[in-house]
Order: C-alpha cells, then sequence, then structure tokens
C-alpha cells in the first residue's frame, strides 16, 4: 500500500496515462508531495516514444501498470482503476482517449467524482486544437517568447521550462488540485482543459503591466528586463558567466559602488535606454577581466544582485544550495528534491523510477480493493 507516503498529498490517488512531456513532471510533482500516482504503461514502448527506462526521473515515487489499450480487457481494467481515482492525468491529442474508450464522458460516469485533467500545447479547442506542435512553438505563439534575445537577433530557443513545465505541468497540478478540492466539497468532478498556450500567456502578467505602465516595449533591448546593463549575463575571463539583476535604484547603486563606478558620470545615465549599449559594452568589458570565482567573492551575497551562471552540477555543490538541500543523487543520478516545502507535512527523498509494469498487481489489488 502507498498510505504511508510522506508529504501533504498522501491518500490522493492519481492515474496517470502515460506520455512524454509536461503531464509526466506534473505526475512527478503530485507525487513527490505524497500523492499515490500509479501510470498506466504501454505493454512496450512504441516506435516514436522516448523510453528513458531507469533514467526517466519524471516517473520518480509512481508505480506502473503495464495495460494493452487497444484491447476491451485493458480498457475496463483502467476504467477500474477510475472508480478509486481522484484524478486522472491524460496528454493525448484531443480525441484520442475518447477513441480508446477512456474520454471523460465515460470516466465520470463510472466515476462522478472523478477530476480528469487534460494537458495539450494548443487546448481541447480552437482552429490549431488538433495539430503538432512542441513547447517552443506555444510559447511563440502565447507571446512569452517575445522578449527572449537581443536587438536585431531571432529570439533564443529557451529550455523546455517556460512551456511544457512553466505553463503546463503547474497549471495542471493546480487545476488539478482545485478540482479535487471542489469535488471533496460538492461530489462533483470536472475536466481540466490544461493548455500551454493558456498557462504561459497567463505567466507574461508582469510584463503585460509593465507594458500597459510604459515600462516594456514592442522593441527587444529597449525594455527594463531584457535590454539594460544592470540586468543582464556576462562572459569572465575564464569563459564562465555571471548574472547582474541590479533593477532597483539602491541595487544599481551598490553594484556600481562595488564595481568602482560610482563616480563614473557615464552610469549616472543607468535609466536611460539610450545609453544601455554602450554601457553594456563598458560591463562586458570590466566582467571579461577576472574569472568567475573572482567577481563572486566580490559581489556574491551581496545586495547587489548578483548571482553566477551555473550547471546543474555546479549549482549542486554550491553552499546556498547545499545547505538547503536543492539536490541529491538518486540511483546513481542527479535529482533535484521535491519542492516546495511544508513544515508539517514535508515530502520525503526522491522516490524511486519504477519499471514498465513493475506494479501491475499491487495496484489492482490496493486501488479495487479500497
Amino acid at each position: 500500500m502507498e498510505s504511508d507516503k510522506k508529504g501533504p498529498l498522501g491518500g490522493l490517488k492519481v492515474l496517470e496515462i502515460a506520455g512524454i512531456g509536461p503531464g509526466p513532471f506534473c505526475g512527478m510533482l503530485l507525487a513527490d508531495l505524497g500523492a499515490d500516482v500509479v501510470v498506466v504503461d504501454r505493454l512496450q514502448a512504441g516506435a516514436d516514444d522516448i523510453d528513458l527506462g531507469p533514467y526517466a526521473i519524471s516517473n520518480r515515487g509512481k508505480r506502473s501498470i503495464a495495460v494493452d489499450l487497444k484491447t476491451a480487457e485493458g480498457v475496463e481494467t483502467v476504467l477500474k482503476l477510475v472508480e478509486s481515482a481522484d484524478a486522472l492525468i491524460e496528454g493525448m491529442r484531443p480525441g484520442v482517449m475518447e477513441r480508446l474508450g477512456l474520454g471523460p464522458d465515460v470516466c465520470l460516469q463510472r466515476n462522478p467524482r472523478l477530476v480528469y485533467g487534460r494537458m495539450t500545447g494548443w487546448g481541447q479547442s480552437g482552429p490549431m486544437a488538433h495539430a503538432a506542435g512542441h513547447d517552443l512553438n506555444y510559447v511563440a505563439l502565447s507571446g512569452a517568447l517575445w522578449y527572449a534575445g537581443q536587438p536585431g537577433q531571432p529570439p533564443l530557443v529557451p529550455p523546455s521550462l517556460v512551456g511544457d513545465v512553466g505553463g503546463g505541468s503547474m497549471y495542471l497540478a493546480v487545476g488539478l488540485l482545485a478540482g479535487v478540492m471542489h469535488a471533496r466539497t460538492t461530489g462533483r468532478g470536472q475536466v481540466v482543459d490544461a493548455a500551454i498556450v493558456d498557462g504561459s500567456a497567463h505567466m507574461t502578467t508582469l510584463l503585460l503591466a509593465l507594458q500597459a505602465a510604459g515600462q516594456m516595449q514592442a522593441r527587444r533591448g529597449q525594455s527594463l528586463l531584457d535590454g539594460p546593463h544592470w540586468y543582464n549575463t556576462y562572459r569572465c575571463a575564464d569563459g564562465h558567466f555571471i548574472s547582474v539583476g541590479s533593477l532597483e535604484p539602491k541595487f544599481y547603486r551598490e553594484l556600481r559602488e562595488r564595481l568602482g563606478l560610482q563616480a563614473d558620470p557615464e552610469f549616472d545615465k543607468g535609466y536611460d535606454a539610450c545609453h544601455w549599449p554602450q554601457l553594456r559594452d563598458r560591463l562586458s568589458a570590466l566582467f571579461s577581466q577576472r574569472s568567475r570565482a573572482e567577481w563572486c567573492a566580490l559581489l556574491e551575497g551581496t545586495d547587489a544582485c548578483f548571482a553566477p551562471v551555473l550547471t546543474p552540477d555546479e549549482a549542486a555543490s554550491h553552499p546556498h544550495m547545499q545547505a538547503r538541500g536543492v539536490y541529491s543523487r538518486e540511483a546513481g543520478m542527479l535529482q533535484a528534491n521535491p519542492a516546495p516545502r511544508f513544515s508539517a507535512t514535508p515530502a520525503g527523498k526522491p522516490g524511486a523510477i519504477p519499471r514498465r509494469g513493475q506494479h501491475s498487481e499491487s495496484v489492482l489489488r490496493d486501488w479495487q480493493a479500497a
């Protein structure tokens, strides 16, 4: 039984139809926080599947049941599990689950309290709903990609965190938990349509507010968060990089003082966008004169709003990250530990990564007995 799992979501039962990207990450987040997440895997990986096997960190802490969803018996097995589930996660294109006989209408008929979470890029409706896409496409269409770049250059391709994780997984998790709270109060489940274009657009709220206030421009390199010399990254003498985010005047003053620029009249013009390119060039030349470690010794931990740009392995060894226990090595791999943190119901360490179908017998026994 999984009732002894640590974390605030102990007792929550989540059925996850195996997929890729944001759906599995959402399931991992819920499992990290104590939910009993059961992945419905295929009997074997398909030709187009990205099968990471024992390296599939997004499956940690879950249990796996292997089912052939192309058979009536397989579909009935899943529907039996639906009867005991609080929530379901699926990330198929619109219509696929219906064709399998596992659409929301069928599942909610079996379990009226079920919260049926649908994770897609474009959403369940709209002219692009049935088109293929990936993280980059979704954040591009949503407007979230616009400011990622320098003047005259194409937007940078971000890692799949803004879309898949931020705009997708996190919004699906919030939607599922909100739906479960409603179901426990009213006895009525519902469908959660979590689209990455919706979530990543929603995350631009601060940028939209700055735009309305006249502090974000429709031109890259001319706004508070995408062009100033005091909000940028710089290469050091050793080829490593650092970040500076001295946005507010008091932090900008401290940066200037620590860099010996407090009396330089050119830096008095630091909030005039016309001067940003040359001031950025001056800071680039300055930071290129010392190593990253030397700049850390001068600026880290101060109100200059500074941090080194680290690889994940370097981050795991950083004193601050070590003091907080942000990373650990589990199953021979570097993993980020569960987040956020809870004072009364702390989550445990990252759970084990299951083998495909490893828990078929125990899941059927546990959930159908409940």
